[in-house]
């Protein structure tokens, strides 16, 4: 077995794990024998379509458990997310890792001035209260030696204008999971955040014009933008063995942008 990963029976919770960056970290703890819990808010069959390619790609020797299933739950929920939780170890019995992936920004940039109450609630909702959400209840039920990471990103860095909610939301999640790494530390278990840069996602290709596109690959010291499984593979690096004294940190996978 490869020393630098779990044991085969860590259970890993990837909120927000049907498309994109998500879903590439959930194929990739599953790569390296993590039984992994998909979750959705809204897209059941893309969520599926991760569990399929996981069960075909997952190490299956020995394997008493499925290497993943798909379950909906909305982080903006106290209940939701308490039950993504409960149903976690009801079927697997436990949970050890939880990456806290889950994060909607706005259709458009937007002003501070510019920005109404109804899209500060919502990018609070999901990118900040969801986020306390669950950590609060990975505080409470993961085990021993667990592993957490959230998911910043280089916009607080980089203090981009017309994100200012984002960014606040962002500034939130970095410092709460740095205050959870001391809380939690005496359980051996570890708490970092990951800060993407610009990454290839679809959403991210969509929303940027190809100027906008070069303009951002031109500052950037690698001379490109990030893919999904740059980011993944800095999220299991902080959830291998080998990454057991790492916590407290934010890890910026941003080719040198920030």
């Amino acid at each position: 077995m490869d020393h630098t990963s779990f044991p085969e029976g860590r259970i890993a919770i990837v909120t927000g794990a049907a498309r994109g960056i998500g879903a590439e970290i959930a194929t990739q703890l599953a790569r390296d024998g993590l039984s992994v819990v998909v979750n959705y808010v809204r897209d059941a069959a893309a969520a599926k379509q991760v569990v399929a390619e996981i069960e075909t790609i997952a190490p299956v020797a020995g394997r008493a458990v499925p290497a993943a299933i798909a379950i909906q739950a909305d982080v903006s929920d106290k209940e939701s997310v308490e039950q993504l939780f409960a149903e976690t170890e009801r079927i697997y019995g436990g949970v050890d890792v939880l990456v806290a992936n889950a994060g909607v920004q706005a259709s458009r940039s937007l002003t501070l001035a510019e920005t109404d109450d109804e899209v500060f609630d919502h990018l609070v909702a999901v990118n900040l209260r969801g986020v306390f959400n669950v950590l609060r209840e990975a505080a409470r039920r993961l085990r021993q030696n667990g592993r957490i990471v959230t998911i910043s990103s280089s916009a607080l860095g980089l203090k981009v204008p017309g994100q200012a909610v984002y960014n606040a939301c962002k500034a939130g999640t970095e410092t709460m999971t740095a205050s959870l790494a001391k809380e939690l530390g005496c359980r051996g278990i570890t708490a970092n955040a990951v800060a993407p840069g610009p990454t290839a996602t679809q959403l991210f290709l969509q929303r940027n014009s190809a100027a906008t596109i070069e303009h951002l690959i031109r500052q950037t010291p690698l001379g490109r933008i990030g893919e999904p499984a740059d980011v993944a593979r800095a999220v299991a690096m902080l959830v291998r063995n080998d990454a057991s004294w790492v916590s407290g940190q934010t890890i910026r996978v941003d080719g040198g942008l920030v």
